[in-house]
């Protein structure tokens, strides 16, 4: 999923494709299907897709040459595209030619798809290929038996194409491209099949449609971070079966919904981090019992920590820095570093006390309070601000409600667990080498 860094990538880019422009753009010559006229006249997608009898390619193959006819089909397609490819610095689509499209064909791959028994192409992946084409409209939505597309960190423009009539998809990547800054393609909720979704590093502005939590049934990831999306959170959002959600370094406001509280038997991992997201921190947030990952750094959220974060149970990274937050940091919330939590960071928000089991997380790294207005502690505010923020009028409830009390002798260890158990769990949560999936989406 990951790429080279976009910077480097174009310039790479701009590079290669100013030494290699002759050799790597595709001529008339050179290709296997000629564009307009020279001999054979023009191949369009059309070709040979809704027929019963294809006709000839213009390179002289023919159906019979092909494993079988919808491997001929989808050869036509690929050579119409690969007339679109204007840059090609790593030499992908020399490879696309000849009748082994399973086996040479760079970046395709066939399967047979359900009660069918032709191979055809089922996937196509061009993650960090670098391949420039201004659009990628009657490609992958002329593949019919697609299931997957992957084409992170490529240079493709133009518009999505409408990929609801493809009855097998269930995976897009279209990640690190310039496709045309646009809406949230609204097609894209047709793929009732979908379970992963990315288009992060693109142009996408505009409000998140309310179909993205409810029109994937089966959805684990979606990932829409770094793109120009506003306005607020679909307040739906905890209808989706998402594991793995990154909103990040957007431009949301408003509340985070609380019916997030809903996503607590399948969010693994949710990224709110860098929009301007305002309102109170929600107590619903405290419900997410599976969650790892919870980061909703540099935003506008404000009031105290609710008592209910005690009940992150499986959180390892906790970030609510640079926001409005006050009042004391919970010791209960502390207490989860005797678990799996790895990280807690608070800076730059407006707390004024500490529990004390706090207090040595600050001494062991794993707790960062600096640039508030907690007396002793190193590295806070000044007394001015400090009291300007503070006299401000403050509308957030104060929650002390633990949903979970029922379920530990004190916050931090589990009813009927003994303290070894703990320091077992906790020692293998230290060694495990998990990868944190959204983290990971921060970067192109």
């Amino acid at each position: 999923m990951a790429g080279p860094p976009r910077g480097l990538a174009l310039l790479f880019l701009v590079v290669s494709c100013a030494a290699l422009a002759a050799a790597s753009r595709p001529s008339r010559e050179n290709l296997d299907v000629s564009i307009g006229g020279g001999g054979g006249g023009g191949v369009g997608i059309g070709i040979g897709i809704g027929g019963s009898s294809p006709a000839p390619a213009p390179s002289g193959l023919r159906p019979c040459d092909f494993e079988n006819e919808r491997l001929y089909r989808a050869y036509l397609v690929i050579q119409q595209f690969r007339q679109t490819v204007s840059c090609d610095p790593m030499g992908i689509t020399p490879s696309w030619s000849g009748t082994d499209l399973c086996s040479s064909y760079k970046g395709f791959f066939c399967e047979r798809p359900p009660n069918v028994t032709d191979r055809t192409i089922a996937s196509v992946d061009f993650n960090g290929y670098m391949l420039r084409s201004d659009s990628l409209q009657g490609f992958i939505n002329s593949l019919p038996d697609l299931a997957l597309f992957h084409a992170n960190s490529n240079d493709f423009g133009g518009a999505v194409p409408a990929l609801s009539g493809l009855q097998y998809f269930y995976e897009l990547d279209l990640s690190n491209n310039r496709l045309a800054p646009a809406p949230f393609p609204t097609d894209v909720l047709g793929l009732t099949n979908a379970t992963f979704i990315d288009i992060r590093f693109n142009s996408f502005y505009g409000e998140l449609p309310a179909g993205v939590f409810c029109r994937f049934p089966r959805i684990q990831a979606i990932f829409v971070n770094n793109n120009q999306f506003s306005g607020a959170l679909p307040d739906n959002i905890g209808q989706s079966p998402v594991n793995y959600l990154s909103l990040a370094n957007n431009r949301f406001t408003g509340e985070i919904p609380r019916s997030i509280a809903r996503n607590a038997g399948t969010l693994l991992e949710v990224l709110f981090l860098n929009n301007s997201l305002s309102g109170c921190l929600p107590y619903e947030l405290g419900l997410l019992e599976k969650a790892t990952v919870i980061d909703a750094g540099t935003n506008m959220l404000t009031g105290t920590i609710p008592a209910s974060f005690a009940c992150l149970r499986k959180v390892e990274q906790l970030n609510l820095a640079n926001n409005h937050l006050y009042g004391v940091v919970p010791d209960a919330l502390c207490k989860l570093a005797f678990g799996r939590l790895k990280n807690l960071t608070l800076s730059g928000n407006y707390f004024t006390a500490l529990g004390s089991c706090c207090w040595d997380l600050i001494k062991e790294g794993r707790l960062n309070v600096d640039r508030n207005c907690i007396q002793w502690a190193p590295n806070q505010r000044s007394h001015e601000e400090c009291a300007k923020f503070l006299h401000q009028p403050k509308s957030c409830p104060i929650s002390d409600y633990v949903p979970c009390f029922h379920k530990f002798r004190f916050f931090g260890q589990p009813a009927g667990a003994g303290a070894l158990e703990e320091k077992n769990a906790a020692a293998a949560a230290a060694e495990e080498e998990y990868r944190y999936r959204t983290y990971s989406a921060l970067h192109p």
